[in-house]
């Protein structure tokens, strides 16, 4: 065998070497989670905190104050669905958006149905 032979059949490894990227620490903050495409704005990075959570939020990230990014190992659920990580540096002092997904509920009803007393959470003489 030859080593060009040897060469075209090497195994291609999935692990990426670690390059040095000047000193982000100083001038960006990392953030970690799912990358996903913005729905309405292409300019613009969504990324899930912890995908599989039941109980998660997500940033907003303009696209230009990203400068780095890198990518981590997925994340598997029990049902074998798996979702890509990164971690991308953001530049300081940029503007981004924090959000929390939630549904309308009304506690009060929600309290009830599960038998905890009304005056546990709101005091009725304070008049509220």
């Amino acid at each position: 065998m030859t080593v060009k032979t040897l060469l075209e059949k090497a195994a291609k490894y999935e692990i990426e070497p670690y390059k040095k990227v000047r000193n982000l620490p100083a001038t960006h903050v990392p953030y970690t989670g799912a990358p996903q495409k913005h729905s309405l704005d292409s300019e613009k990075l969504i990324l899930i905190v912890d995908p599989f959570s039941s109980n998660t939020f997500y940033y907003e990230f303009a696209m230009a104050d990203i400068d780095h990014a890198e990518k981590l190992p997925s994340l598997v659920n029990s049902e074998g669905e798996s979702v890509t990580m990164v971690r991308i540096w953001v530049r300081k002092g940029s503007l981004a958006v924090r959000a929390t997904p939630f549904v309308v509920e009304d506690t009060r009803q929600k309290m009830k149905e599960a038998g905890i007393p009304h005056g546990w959470l709101i005091k009725e003489d304070n008049g509220i």
